[in-house]
């Protein structure tokens, strides 16, 4: 059962804030054109900026563009994309990398079509060193030739290593960086630590933006393939009340 509070792309695909992981879907799609993107990590800077939900939505509307579509909760500490979906959270992918069970028996099927889930499964005692392991590799490895895409939800950056050990086996990354929550300094060294690693930024993603009732025009930014930073942007589209990207309206309920 979807949560569909949450879920805004599956709930409402017609609203202004679907319409905006439909371009974020766009763009990641566009924005390698000489290499393919089959795997997808999201993280943050810090917690509660609205990761999780980002990676869902992005995943549903993925899904909607006939591709089929994985998504695996790696965050093995604070785990949230098995209550977006109303999963039960008992095995998931610490049972494939420690037990070594198939992932095909931990598959969940979703009420979104072309969308399948991998949850968390139980909090293991070591998460970055599991993350980091040849086993996980094999994972990735193994999932990248039955999925269009392969979308992983993964910690924050700055409190733990997690995301730092997995970049090594991802083809690109995504930052959300939660407005009013992350600071100029903390997505900055966000970025710095991840490129110590040899990570492939695709781009950051403002998540909890209010839509006023006045419209308007919003920009964004993003980086070609060059690193040059480039400005964009599209009208935005009037509500009956304001609304955040991830479709809570503001001042409503905590980022996942």
């Amino acid at each position: 059962m979807l949560k569909f509070s949450k879920l805004v792309t599956f709930e409402n695909p017609k609203s202004p804030v679907a319409e905006a992981y439909r371009i974020l879907r766009t763009n990641i799609q566009f924005s390698s054109p000489d290499r393919d993107l089959k795997v997808i990590l999201i993280t943050s800077s810090s917690p509660d900026e609205g990761k999780s939900i980002t990676a869902a939505n992005m995943a549903i509307a993925m899904a909607q563009s006939n591709m089929r579509v994985l998504l695996i909760d790696c965050d093995l500490r604070k785990p949230a994309i098995h209550r977006a979906f109303g999963l039960v959270n008992m095995k998931g992918i610490t049972n494939i990398l420690v037990e070594g069970i198939d992932y095909g028996k931990l598959t969940n099927v979703t009420e979104v079509e072309n969308l399948e889930i991998i949850t968390s499964g139980p909090k293991p005692p070591n998460p970055s060193e599991l993350l980091g392991s040849r086993k996980m590799k094999e994972f990735l490895d193994a999932v990248r030739g039955n999925y269009d895409i392969v979308i992983v939800d993964t910690s924050p950056v700055l409190p733990v290593a997690d995301a730092a050990v997995l970049c090594q086996y991802v083809d690109g990354v995504v930052m959300v960086s939660g407005y009013g929550v992350a600071t100029y300094d903390a997505v900055l060294q966000a970025k710095a630590n991840l490129e110590k690693v040899n990570a492939r930024i695709l781009g950051v993603v403002l998540n909890g933006v209010p839509i006023t009732r006045n419209g308007g025009y919003y920009y964004y930014y993003y980086y070609d393939e060059s690193g040059k930073k480039k400005k964009g942007s599209r009208r935005r589209t009037t509500g009956d009340r304001p609304l955040s990207v991830d479709g809570i309206t503001s001042g409503e309920g905590a980022n996942l």
